[in-house]
């Protein structure tokens, strides 16, 4: 087969006689499916051997021209079948652009008939020429064919790119269950992507290929016939699973904790959470950094100079270390800000209230709702990522801050935990926890699960809890509130009288009655006592004062230290 490179066509030549020969003879012999792709000039770039099913063609996806056609057209053969394009042959060449995709029938180690495909009048559309005997292929009218596509699609490519287009994305699962697949679609769909289909494989997890390498061969096909842009896995992905399924899908591998970074970065809007997102993105990004081999991996060294030099691997990983001490020293600081404020409602005693949950469950709309603020709210994924305090009235008049915090996911990134921990102490130090969630996803326990789970490596797991069933609008019968649970619908202001009633009387403190003798040179006991006492009746003789005192018990344990 390796003769096939000496081979050449004529300019006016689609294909030459002795290479259709050729290409029936090896295809018979070998029962499978051979390609070759061909130059403009008639000169033989490349020869595949594939399946008798189908052939994949992911090195040349990367040929494509960035204003026309890859200026490589793809002949080949159909061992014992029909030379009409299959949809693997017609996504090929509409994601590849190639000048044609041509398919040859086999009969008997002869060639047959002969097809010819180019893209049409749009990017996603493909005319088809032929079936022509093989003996009496019109190879003039086919290369003047390809000459027209190529002006028709550098005008086409011009066009789209004044618009900007959607990346097309396949989703990818090992094991995964049809709810996780349906949120990675949401993610996928918030971080601007238009999923194209969805994949889930069954079985144990390939060490190098994730999905085992025959799935992505399986799949590196349908990535060609569904002209995608991306894979989406939902998982987290190890460096050389990544460059493995990139190597044989012929697209961007994305996991699902890249994803979601992406997704914090796009929704980012204030100082602190661009810091956060860029310190998560290099701590995942770090151990995934690949050198770039031998010949090109010394920078500035030599015989006689500095030793062997410094890596180019080791100058980005020096260089992300210093960036990430830089930004955790940043963010420190603005959380001794974010600390000194707190200490100021603190000694205002203005109770804290903080609204938690999973992403999309309606923190956002519920802020608004409570206290009239403008907090941006969307229907989309991660729409908040900043915490925003607001402060709503009670019905006793009092008032008590409430805020807004990122929401959680299933698999949320470690990296995102630990980057996000100082804007949680938000969290972790409120008085009270709203756990939000959506009464109408079917996966409402499985979501506070994720969010219980989350909040205990926060360590705010012991903080007082009320569940806050939300978007009761879309219920059809509505539960009745019980002491942990109150059903309200933000967006109609349903339910958010009770709720508050609630929220008010789980911040009451406990009380606890005390009786007190105290002198009257006691004055620093008797200014505490008259600070925080609810009560207070004082009789006076000539030993010192006789109280009977109300007062919240945390208060009145620290009276009697």
């Amino acid at each position: 087969m390796e003769g096939l490179y000496d081979l050449a066509c004529a300019r006016d030549e689609f294909i030459s006689r002795e290479m259709t020969e050729r290409l029936a003879d090896y295809s018979c012999r070998l029962n499978r499916e051979i390609s070759v792709f061909l130059s403009r000039r008639g000169r033989v770039l490349d020869v595949s051997v594939g399946s008798n099913e189908s052939v994949s063609l992911p090195s040349i996806r990367k040929r494509r021209g960035l204003l026309g056609l890859s200026g490589v057209r793809c002949v080949h053969t159909h061992p014992g079948g029909s030379p009409m394009l299959s949809s693997v042959d017609v996504g090929t060449l509409l994601s590849s652009r190639l000048d044609s995709m041509a398919a040859l029938s086999v009969k008997n180690g002869r060639p047959g008939s002969l097809c010819a495909g180019f893209i049409g009048k749009e990017l996603d559309q493909y005319e088809m020429y032929g079936p022509f005997r093989a003996d009496r292929i019109p190879g003039a009218a086919l290369m003047a064919k390809i000459e027209a596509v190529t002006q028709q699609v550098a005008e086409l490519v011009r066009l789209q790119a004044t618009r900007e287009e959607k990346e097309r994305a396949m989703l990818i699962g090992l094991n995964s269950t049809e709810e996780s697949m349906r949120e990675l679609a949401l993610l996928a769909d918030t971080a601007g992507a238009e999923v194209a289909a969805s994949y889930i494989q069954t079985r144990p997890r390939d060490k190098g290929y994730y999905i085992g390498r025959g799935k992505a061969r399986e799949l590196s096909l349908q990535a060609s016939a569904l002209d995608a842009d991306l894979a989406i896995f939902d998982d987290e992905l190890t460096p050389i699973e990544t460059k493995n399924l990139e190597e044989i899908l012929g697209v961007k591998i994305v996991d699902r904790t890249t994803l979601i970074l992406d997704i914090f970065a796009r929704h980012a809007r204030t100082k602190e959470g661009k810091l956060q997102v860029e310190l998560a993105q290099l701590k995942y990004n770090l151990p995934r950094l690949i050198g770039e081999g031998a010949a090109l991996s010394r920078l500035g060294g030599g015989i006689g100079t500095r030793g062997p030099g410094e890596s180019k691997l080791e100058v980005d990983r020096r260089r992300i270390h210093r960036r990430i001490f830089e930004l955790e020293k940043e963010i420190a600081r603005l959380s001794e800000q974010r600390s000194l404020r707190r200490e100021v409602r603190e000694k205002n005693a203005i109770k804290e209230v903080a609204l938690v949950g999973y992403t999309n469950a309606g923190k956002s709309s519920l802020l608004n709702a409570l206290s009239g603020a403008g907090v941006y709210a969307e229907d989309k994924l991660f729409a908040t990522l900043d915490p925003v305090t607001r402060k709503a009235m009670l019905p006793s008049g009092k008032e008590a801050l409430f805020t807004d915090t990122v929401g959680f996911i299933d698999k949320l990134p470690h990296e995102l935990v630990s980057a996000f921990r100082s804007t949680l102490e938000e969290v972790a130090r409120a008085d009270l926890l709203l756990l939000v969630v959506d009464a109408s996803d079917p996966r409402a326990e499985t979501q506070i699960q994720v969010v219980r789970d989350v909040l205990e490596s926060l360590h705010a797991g012991g903080t007082p809890a009320l569940l806050v069933y939300n978007k009761i609008d879309r219920l059809e019968t509505v539960p009745a509130n019980t002491p942990q649970a109150v059903y309200i619908s933000a967006k109609e202001n349903q339910g958010l009288g009770g709720l508050l009633e609630r929220v008010e009387e789980m911040l009451r403190p406990r009380m606890m009655e005390l009786t007190l003798d105290l002198g009257y040179d006691e004055g620093a006991k008797l200014a505490f006592i008259q600070k925080h006492a609810e009560e207070l009746s004082v009789e006076y003789d000539e030993s010192g004062m006789h109280m009977h005192i109300r007062m919240p018990a945390s208060e009145a344990r620290k009276l009697l230290q």
